[in-house]
């Protein structure tokens, strides 16, 4: 039986740009896969799966938001895409734990995405949707 972890929430996680909200939502997804593996004591088994789901995710969605930051010109780009970068970094760390055989780190690769979503999409994320509101820039 599939439980979400995490369910989507407007309030919570839109940062008012269908695009952007639906890869979000994603993520979310990968995040429910992820922890209803662990439930079922298969999370281990999945991991290089969800790793795999991670990397195309962000190739797409931070070229998303990058792409955005550069048209309307947004001051903290380069923060907002060092933190994307930070995310690209993780997901190579836990390749190579992988390929070195490194067990458990489902629980590591859970917390930190739990981290991201309250960290990243809920705080920088809609910084810049604040502020593209501020200046009546439509995203």
């Amino acid at each position: 039986m599939s439980v979400d972890f995490i369910k989507w929430n407007d309030n919570i996680y839109s940062v008012g740009n269908d695009v952007i909200d639906n890869e979000h939502k994603e993520l979310i997804q990968i995040i429910n896969k992820l922890f209803n593996a662990f439930s079922e004591g298969k999370a281990e088994d999945i991991v290089p799966e969800i790793i795999k789901e991670l990397s195309n995710y962000t190739q797409n969605h931070f070229k998303t938001e990058e792409d955005l930051f550069e048209t309307h010109n947004y001051p903290d780009k380069d923060v907002h895409i060092a933190k994307h970068q930070d995310f690209i970094n993780q997901i190579e760390i836990w390749k190579n734990k992988i390929k070195q055989g490194e067990k458990n780190i489902h629980y590591e690769l859970m917390d930190f995405l739990k981290t991201w979503i309250t960290e990243h999409i809920q705080k920088d994320d809609r910084s810049y949707n604040t502020y593209f509101k501020e200046k009546n820039i439509r995203i």
